[in-house]
């Protein structure tokens, strides 16, 4: 850091005045040719998002990004903060930050104009060069750029012509950082208007003072698309002056959506140490998110955020972890039903449509479970289906599930109480005859708790493929034959 104090001894020290936009031009440079990672802990956007972003910033643009909730909008902003200087001069005392080389409001043009080489300045650290406000319908212009204060106009007896009556918005107050504005389409009409010279001709003007104040500041705005709500929208005008336009996206693999929920889930370090986590039960949570940003319940204009996995892995953890204190188990592992306790963090982070409402936020939660068991049980084992179409029943197209099902089929029955204990529930999958082997089959390499996991999520598959009867009952859940539960049911209604 420079240890100038004054502008003459910063003048002497041979530093380089430079814009924000520059700055950050040529720090995106210096990382660009060191190789170095620009936005760490962004993942998925390498080959779209990431791209355009440094395109933007070599370009010296401000930027839109415009995409569903939960698509790391602010977080790529607030990432943006990396590219600044570590350290910046301003004139000491002045609220908008003024360049000693340029300052731009009245307080820092009579300091130069009185001190001169004097002038006192203090080093800006780029940490406290963000600002952020969320757009809101009762945000005023006042709030952003500013409004005559008649309280200083009577402390300091000025009269109201006096530009230092003026008190400075957030907009000024951010000169010379990176300023987001988050949700831009929910800012009324007329307050997006009061944006148009800032971010064109860089002048600003308050409750008529003629000000030409040409703000030195990177302006970064996010908004969801127009059509997700009623609530608002850009204005072309607006749009037409903001040079980059962005547009992000949820992970495009199961892969990537997995990096992401594992870097954010919040696990406490006693969960880590406690719960196992297998990779299966992680693709599961993820392909949970996936199912809903193709159902027919859920309004795809809203989106799915990704805090719907994260928060679904987080109570996966819990659950496990609750019951192994009930048991007092010194560890266990996430096993099938546990997801049970997933669904609390699906209901409230999914939007429905007309008929997903019919359906009520707890079953369209809970089918969206099952559609994940069965995309991903298609993955790790045969698909039941297919053993249904063959026509010939010889050996080899005999169903690898048949000595499961007819196990069933005899009225035999599975109840996985969910306070089981680890060794209890070991016991009691073994007694399902066939399903060891079958696990063994296809993963000869399992053991232990590995396999009669792997055996648990055998029961889930069949079940999501009506082979077999679940029934999620108070405190267990229910394995049985498909035609005995169904016969069960009618006689119980």
């Amino acid at each position: 850091m420079n240890q100038s104090k004054t502008f003459g001894e910063l003048k002497l020290s041979g530093y380089v005045q430079k814009t924000i936009k520059e700055e950050m031009r040529q720090n995106l440079i210096k990382k660009m040719q060191s190789g170095e990672e620009r936005f760490p802990g962004i993942v998925g956007y390498e080959d779209t998002v990431i791209p355009d972003t440094e395109r933007a910033i070599l370009s010296r643009h401000n930027m839109l990004f415009l995409g569903l909730r939960g698509q790391a909008k602010t977080r790529m902003a607030r990432q943006m903060t990396d590219l600044l200087d570590d350290y910046v001069p301003f004139i000491t005392g002045s609220d908008i930050y003024d360049d000693p080389f340029s300052p731009i409001s009245g307080f820092g043009k009579s300091q130069i104009s009185s001190l001169g080489d004097a002038t006192p300045i203090t080093w800006l650290h780029k940490s406290e060069r963000y600002g952020e406000k969320l757009a809101t319908p009762d945000v005023s212009v006042a709030d952003l750029i500013g409004d005559i204060d008649p309280v200083k106009a009577a402390n300091l007896r000025l009269n109201f012509s006096d530009e230092r009556v003026i008190h400075y918005g957030i907009i000024p107050r951010s000169n010379r950082c990176i300023f987001v504005i988050n949700e831009l389409p929910d800012l009324q009409a007329r307050i997006q208007v009061a944006l148009f010279n800032i971010l064109q001709e860089g002048d600003i003007q308050i409750r008529g003072f003629k000000l030409r104040l040409p703000l030195d500041i990177v302006f970064v705005f996010t908004a969801n698309p127009e059509d997700y709500t009623n609530r608002g929208s850009i204005v072309t005008p607006l749009k037409d002056r903001i040079e980059s336009q962005i547009l992000t996206h949820y992970p495009k693999s199961i892969e990537a959506a997995m990096s992401i929920t594992s870097q954010e889930a919040n696990i406490h370090s006693n969960q880590s140490a406690l719960v196992s986590e297998s990779d299966l039960i992680a693709r599961l949570i993820e392909q949970i998110s996936f199912e809903a940003r193709v159902s027919e319940f859920v309004d795809q204009k809203s989106g799915v955020s990704a805090r719907l996995t994260i928060a679904a892995l987080e109570n996966a953890f819990s659950a496990a972890e609750r019951r192994a204190l009930i048991n007092k188990e010194k560890s266990t592992q996430i096993w099938m039903s546990d997801l049970q306790g997933v669904i609390p963090a699906i209901t409230g982070k999914i939007e429905l449509v007309y008929e997903g409402e019919q359906e009520g936020p707890y079953q369209v939660s809970v089918n969206l479970l099952e559609k994940s068991i069965r995309t991903i049980f298609g993955k790790y084992f045969p698909d039941p289906e297919s053993f249904k179409k063959k026509k010939n029943k010889d050996a080899a197209s005999e169903s690898p599930y048949k000595q499961i099902t007819n196990w069933f089929d005899q009225g035999h029955a599975v109840d996985l109480f969910f306070h089981l204990k680890d060794a209890d529930k070991v016991k009691l999958l073994n007694s399902v005859d066939g399903l060891s082997e079958l696990v063994l089959k296809y993963f000869p390499k399992a053991a232990g708790k590995q396999k009669a996991f792997l055996m648990e999520f055998v029961l889930y598959g069949l079940s999501s493929y009506s082979l077999i009867s679940k029934k999620v009952l108070a405190s267990k859940i229910e394995f049985k034959d498909l035609m005995g539960s169904m016969f069960s049911d009618e006689y119980e209604d």
